[in-house]
């Protein structure tokens, strides 16, 4: 037993499981990362499976089984020959304070001895996620050339005399004439006259006709008011205002 082999057994075990046990040391922990947004927002990063260590001892037999497997040995000895490695190489880890894996990554060892650890930049344990690449949201990235001639189109624009003004050329107000006043004859003024006496003669009339629709109807009114008074009573009155009134 040897740490490359560790290291190989637990990238297998991760590809399909979310965790493997070391024994008497901790977890190495699998955990997918949703796609997320970098470089200020114009690049999608794919999904990823993130891969770290946790000092929780976990319950599976992962790595036991796969040993005993792998050399056909029974899960009991497998199981020994594991914890004592694995107690062994905790030792060696609090004293070099770091453990290459050799495929995965660096375990390490902080001074008070509490172990994490930093997985390789090159780590790919998703392969539902093979072929994913970022995506850039930018419709066009700028060559070193185009930013040189940009830079320069500017300081020659910078540089260049700015074009005075054109003088504009002066112009002597233009005297108007004078209107000519307008002339009206005895006759059009006496014209309009008859007309504003006209428009008051038909409002009197209007006014007129309406007062004597007015008194017709009062009169129409009292007359069916003393011949008939009980079909006029029974037109103003509701029924139930009817029987106050007789009683």
């Amino acid at each position: 037993m040897d740490i490359d082999l560790l290291a190989k057994m637990v990238k297998e075990v991760v590809m399909d499981h979310d965790s493997v046990t070391l024994p008497g040391m901790g977890s190495f922990v699998a955990e997918l990362v949703p796609a997320s947004f970098a470089d200020r927002g114009y690049t999608i990063l794919p999904p990823y499976r993130r891969l770290y260590f946790s000092p929780k001892q976990g319950e599976d037999r992962l790595l036991v089984e796969l040993y005993a497997k792998s050399n056909e040995v029974p899960e009991a000895d497998a199981a020994r020959i594991l914890t004592d490695f694995i107690s062994e190489m905790r030792e060696v880890l609090k004293t070099r304070k770091t453990l290459v894996l050799t495929g995965l990554g660096r375990l390490r060892a902080t001074r008070e001895n509490h172990f994490f650890f930093v997985a390789d930049e090159d780590l790919d344990i998703y392969p539902s996620g093979y072929g994913l690449q970022p995506i850039s949201l930018k419709t066009h990235e700028e060559t070193p050339e185009e930013v040189a001639a940009a830079v320069s189109n500017l300081a020659q624009i910078m540089e260049a005399p700015a074009a005075e003004p054109a003088a504009e050329p002066v112009t002597e107000p233009v005297a108007e004439p004078a209107p000519e006043p307008i002339e009206v004859s005895e006759e059009e003024i006496t014209a309009v006259a008859p007309v504003k006496k006209s428009g008051w003669k038909v409002l009197w009339r209007i006014l007129l006709v309406i007062v004597i629709i007015a008194a017709v109807a009062a009169a129409a009114l009292a007359v069916v008011g003393r011949m008939a008074p009980e079909w006029l009573d029974a037109y103003l009155y509701s029924p139930e205002e009817l029987d106050i009134l007789r009683k």
